[in-house]
């Protein structure tokens, strides 16, 4: 029941009616006997800054933010946690005393899904596909974490060569189009591939990123952040190839966990969140 002492709690977003994070985090809440909600809340981009100072107003503990907003929210945040300074995005709102800060939960999340694959890190190469909050945390993670190597891929040399600019730590990081010699190279060395576009989304899931699947090295694991569907068209396209995949149903539950810990400060019930997700998917 829903009470005046509620605390409430939303996922900023456009659209957001894929987003399981709902479903997650109440499940969350209950199976801690927390009065806590949490509820989708569809915002369009001209509308950010009105909805920021809602959430203040309304009385909101936090909130999640997602695509196409978690770099457009930072200037209208009162503070920023360092992990969102690192990465250059935001995906987690805390609200204190009047006051939100933005976090950013992507990075470590990402760091976390491998983590729980086995997958290590240490003096390896990635290739990832998006300009993105969503890739600027996953890049910012993995230099973090003993990454050899990254290269950028987006539709513009431009966009990509202006994202590896804006990176801390960017000696790592190279980037341009998909269609130069340089990134089919990349491809060809690359132990990680990942998703951090919005491509093949269940609302935009016609589209894939133009990957030569001949130049991919042939024991690269193949990651998506997307988790609606599950199988992804890249994914399908890479088990087709024989390729290791993960999708983003890990990433989901590891970077809305320690979301779960900042607004709530107890330790979040991963199984009780993963068999909410398993059951959607």
């Amino acid at each position: 029941m829903i009470t005046g002492n509620t605390k409430i709690i939303g996922i900023l977003g456009s659209p957001v009616g894929h987003s399981l994070s709902p479903v997650m985090h109440n499940a969350a809440f209950e199976a801690l006997a927390l009065d806590y909600r949490y509820i989708p809340l569809p915002v369009a981009p001209e509308q950010l800054a009105a909805a920021v100072h809602g959430l203040k107003s309304m009385g909101f503990v936090g909130a999640n933010v997602t695509i196409p907003h978690k770099v457009t929210i930072m200037p209208y945040l009162d503070e920023l946690d360092p992990s969102a300074q690192l990465a250059g995005a935001v995906n987690t709102l805390v609200i204190k005393q009047g006051k939100c800060i933005g976090y950013n939960t992507d990075a470590q999340g990402f760091i976390q899904s491998l983590a729980t694959k086995n997958i290590r890190l240490q003096g390896k190469t990635a290739v990832i596909l998006g300009a993105g909050g969503a890739a600027r945390a996953v890049a910012c993670g993995l230099v973090g974490h003993g990454i050899a190597s990254i290269m950028i891929g987006t539709r513009s040399a431009v966009k990509a060569e202006a994202f590896v600019e804006s990176i801390p730590g960017a000696t790592k990081l190279q980037g341009c189009d998909w269609d130069q010699p340089l990134f089919v190279e990349a491809l060809t060395q690359c132990d990680l591939l990942i998703n951090c576009t919005p491509l093949g989304m269940k609302s935009n899931s016609v589209v894939v990123p133009p990957i030569n699947w001949q130049a991919v090295n042939k024991t690269a694991i193949v990651c998506d952040v997307v988790y609606t569907p599950p199988l992804t068209p890249l994914l399908a396209m890479a088990e087709q190839h024989g390729h290791v995949t993960i999708n983003g149903a890990g990433m989901l539950i590891e970077q809305g966990a320690l979301a779960f810990e900042l607004w709530t400060g107890k330790s979040a019930p991963r199984d009780i969140m993963r068999v909410a997700v398993g059951t959607l998917l």
